[in-house]
């Protein structure tokens, strides 16, 4: 075997260490899992237990970005967009070493989407919203795979030998996944936008339309910060996420989760309050542990862009929580006149409020389910 030493890669390890990252050479080396330039730079930036995973996921790093670029049929300025746009860092130097094999079949897929008559603008927008969510994914199953292979005494060679072993196993079945689940919710959005005859006409997608938004927060989150160590936190808001899928069934949309809130959209405003009480009423069934609700609806025109909303009623619902009480639903004049008598809610006017970075008072009215106590 070569002498590791030559090429600095035990600079600075004595003992115990020392003899574990020999270990660990001498398994990648047999493995054929890396070429001494891969441990080279995998050793100056510490990444040297992941070289037999990045080999098993084709992200050894053997490729420039011009490389990727020029191997892939796409323009350098244009990789280096989707990459920032992925919410991935572009390198400094694009001539330095650092994508593998996955990067330039990203590349190449890439240049198939601009032949098939997608435009730059497009993609980027695109990359940017899977780039959002994948990113999420990964670092989950980061976290998963860590729970998994952390053990008090662990070598640096098991360590490496397990996350290969989930690259080898486990992530391939991950990609067919992703496509299931892309198409599925394809599927259903594209179930959701009827174009017009008019739209038809005019050969352009709506703009803006009307909708219902409401967002529900958690009271007191930010006090629960001082008192809650932050990985139980970070489960009370995951928790609220988990319990807005339950209860939400079209036309009423799951958008997002924004911290201690959860972004609901419909076209329909009678589904969409029902929907919040109904959310209200989960989080109340977790008990004392869990803190209380509060939901402000909001009615009017906006626009859906790369998945997310933005108008006049997103604003307002998200200030209209803001002086909501605790386990109630409040909505501003418009969503109260477009339910009317429908959906059997008890009203109450609630006052006519100045709201921050509203410029005119707003009235506000209270829902309740009918019969439920003032």
């Amino acid at each position: 075997m070569d002498d590791p030493g030559a090429l600095d890669l035990l600079d600075g390890l004595e003992g115990p260490a020392r003899a574990e990252r020999e270990e660990l050479l001498a398994w990648l080396r047999e493995e054929g899992l890396a070429d001494e330039a891969e441990l080279a730079r995998a050793t100056g930036n510490g990444t040297i237990v992941l070289v037999g995973a990045a080999r098993a996921l084709g992200t050894g790093e053997r490729y420039t970005a011009r490389e990727v670029a020029e191997t892939g049929g796409v323009p350098l300025e244009l990789w280096l967009a989707l990459t920032r746009a992925s919410g991935l860092t572009v390198p400094a130097d694009v001539d330095a070493v650092q994508y593998g094999e996955t990067d330039v079949e990203a590349a190449r897929t890439t240049r198939r989407f601009l032949d098939a008559g997608l435009g730059p603008d497009q993609l980027t927008a695109t990359t940017r919203v899977l780039g959002r969510g994948l990113a999420q994914t990964a670092e989950l199953m980061r976290q998963t795979v860590m729970e998994l292979a952390l053990a008090p005494g662990v070598s640096e060679k098991q360590l490496a030998q397990t996350y290969a072993g989930v690259a080898r196993n486990l992530v391939p079945l991950v990609g067919p996944l992703v496509e299931q689940m892309l198409l599925i919710h394809l599927n259903h959005a594209v179930r959701e936008e009827v174009v017009t005859a008019d739209e038809r006409q005019a050969g352009s997608l709506p703009g803006a339309r009307e909708v219902s938004v409401a967002f529900a927060d958690l009271v007191g989150f930010t006090r629960l910060g001082e008192e809650l160590p932050p990985d139980a936190l970070e489960r009370v808001a995951e928790r609220l996420g988990h319990l807005a899928g339950q209860v939400v069934e079209a036309p009423v949309r799951y958008v997002k989760s924004i911290g201690d809130a959860v972004l609901l959209v419909s076209p329909d405003p009678v589904r969409l309050v029902a929907t919040a009480h109904a959310l209200l009423e989960a989080a109340e069934a977790e008990g004392e542990e869990f803190p209380q609700l509060r939901v402000g609806v909001a009615s009017g025109p906006a626009v859906t862009r790369a998945g997310d909303w933005f108008g006049r009623p997103v604003n307002l619902a998200s200030r209209i929580t803001t002086v909501a009480r605790a386990g109630s639903v409040v909505a501003d004049h418009a969503t109260r006149k477009a339910i009317g008598d429908a959906g059997g809610f008890d009203w109450s006017f609630v006052a006519e409020r100045r709201l921050k970075g509203v410029p005119a008072p707003v009235k506000l009215h209270r829902a309740r389910p009918r019969g439920a106590p003032a």
